[in-house]
């Protein structure tokens, strides 16, 4: 699968690969026995890195937060609590889903992680105003509805997420899937055709090219 770059803030870097930050972002869930939501928060449009996308609650790991993978737990729920106003989630209770490392052929890079959290009881989603400027619950077929119609503007990670968690009609069956799981990285690649760029997978043609 591919598709057209660049997001903001996804300058291409023809030179030396920037190191990848380390990240770590929230799939937060709702709908335990069916009817699976998930939170996504607006990106405020005036940011230069990915602004107006609607993402999953995230950012970068911060030296306050730790080491290993304990670091990357506590800045999921911080950046969850920062972004959106939610917490009441122990560290542990995060289920690694997915990880995804930005392509070496992009300036800004991250190395981050995806965390499954079945979410607090009666949570909702408030955005802060600064960094996020909306926060909503949405089914991940509604979400990638409405990313196709041009109501939300969705980024590559994201829509492959959404599309992975349509799969699943409950938050208890996507947890059940998730746990256990060997969790390995993805790293997708720019190929530049003439003037225009797309974004490929490992397994799609191309991608090693």
């Amino acid at each position: 699968m591919d598709a057209a770059i660049p997001a903001p803030g996804e300058e291409f870097n023809p030179g030396t690969p920037t190191v990848p930050r380390l990240a770590a972002t929230v799939i937060l869930l709702r709908g335990e026995q069916s009817g699976l939501e998930v939170v996504l928060v607006q990106r405020n449009p005036a940011a230069r890195f990915m602004g107006g996308a609607w993402v999953f609650p995230g950012g970068a790991v911060h030296a306050q937060d730790g080491d290993g993978e304990q670091a990357l737990r506590n800045a999921a729920l911080r950046e969850l609590n920062e972004e959106a106003g939610i917490d009441r989630i122990d560290p542990s209770e995060l289920v690694p889903f997915a990880r995804w490392i930005t392509p070496a052929e992009v300036k800004i890079r991250f190395d981050t992680w995806f965390f499954l959290a079945a979410a607090p009881r009666d949570a909702e989603p408030r955005a802060d105003g600064s960094e996020v400027v909306d926060a909503r619950w949405y089914s991940p077929a509604g979400a990638l509805e409405a990313g196709r119609s041009g109501e939300l503007f969705l980024v590559f990670p994201t829509i492959r997420q959404l599309e992975q968690l349509s799969a699943f009609a409950s938050a208890h069956a996507l947890l059940d899937h998730a746990r256990g799981r060997d969790v390995q990285p993805v790293e997708p690649r720019v190929v530049m055709e003439g003037e225009t760029a797309r974004i490929v997978l490992p397994g799609d043609p191309g991608y090693s090219g």
